[in-house]
């Protein structure tokens, strides 16, 4: 099924310990993502760049949470900007950029939801790390850790600017939550992801179980219940070895063809409302391999088949 994408780059790299991700979304364009998409019969739009501040300008005046108040501002009008092509009838593709870009776009496909279907979204986040430190429970303060602590929170204080954008809390529900992929979580994030009751599928779990097994189980738990599915997708979810242009890279994560799996999955439930392909720093980067990898990731979630 030939869809509508629109193309939208948040060259964020606040919420980060490395510089880098703000040149991600070039990454994808230099990689041929729009004209790859329109290749499969998508009718694609560039919405260009939000406005992005730099550390440069700006100052982390609180180590615990470092640029909250610039992400939130950004995150703002990305909710803005996303919402408004989901509202058009389009699937927002969106380019990162650190991670904790996706308090603004998972609030953006939250509130379609609800105001088109009233019912939730259904959440797919998948990352080598949990996302669900807080300013107290992190050891670096970077926000990109975050953004899941926030969609999940009913409003907690020390991260109310990212979790009442769009002016409602919680974004999504825990039972509606899927993490995949996960191998690197410090001891207090372990806590809060058992605390906060979403399903998990790590890496153990899937040399287990399998991708194909995993990545069904997740469509079905993210999906019961919801307008559709959200899909957060972090490259440093794959291994190193295939995605070496990340800032956290971790040893033991998915292969090429994994990664595909997870992608063919979500296309065939064909129930995909929106995309976020995060985290590509081209700094660390050979030959753009890391942006080539997500740009053919993201085709397969849009529809691109082998045969």
């Amino acid at each position: 099924m030939t869809r509508t994408v629109h193309l939208i780059g948040v060259p964020l790299d606040l919420g980060a310990g490395r510089r880098g991700v703000d040149m991600g979304p070039s990454a994808f364009r230099i990689a041929g993502l729009g004209e790859r998409l329109a290749g499969l019969g998508h009718t694609v739009a560039d919405k260009g760049d939000l406005v992005t501040p730099n550390p440069e300008t700006h100052v982390a005046r609180d180590p615990k949470k470092k640029y909250l108040h610039e992400i939130a501002g950004v995150c703002d009008r990305l909710y803005a900007t996303a919402l408004e092509s989901m509202r058009a009838g389009a699937i927002p593709l969106v380019l990162g950029g650190d991670h904790s870009l996706g308090a603004g776009s998972v609030a953006a496909a939250s509130s379609w939801a609800r105001e088109t279907h009233g019912q939730p979204i259904g959440l797919i986040w998948v990352d080598a790390h949990g996302d669900m430190n807080t300013p107290t429970t992190s050891l670096s303060g970077n926000v990109h850790g975050m953004p899941l602590a926030a969609l999940l929170g009913d409003d907690p204080v020390e991260l109310a600017e990212l979790a009442r954008i769009g002016g409602f809390a919680p974004k999504i529900l825990a039972r509606h939550t899927v993490l995949v992929g996960v191998r690197n979580l410090d001891e207090r994030e372990k806590e809060a992801v058992r605390r906060s009751q979403v399903h998990v599928f790590t890496m153990k779990d899937i040399d287990r179980q399998g991708i194909a097994a995993v990545m069904e189980e997740a469509v079905r738990r993210a999906g019961e219940g919801t307008a559709g599915l959200h899909v957060s997708f972090d490259m440093d979810v794959c291994d190193p070895t295939i995605a070496p242009g990340v800032g956290t890279p971790v040893k033991g994560g998915l292969d090429y063809r994994e990664a595909h799996m997870v992608m063919e999955i979500v296309a065939d439930a064909g129930t995909l409302t929106s995309l976020d392909m995060v985290e590509v720093n081209p700094t660390l980067d050979v030959r753009n391999a890391t942006a080539q990898l997500g740009t053919e990731l993201a085709l397969s979630a849009l529809g691109m088949k082998i045969l």
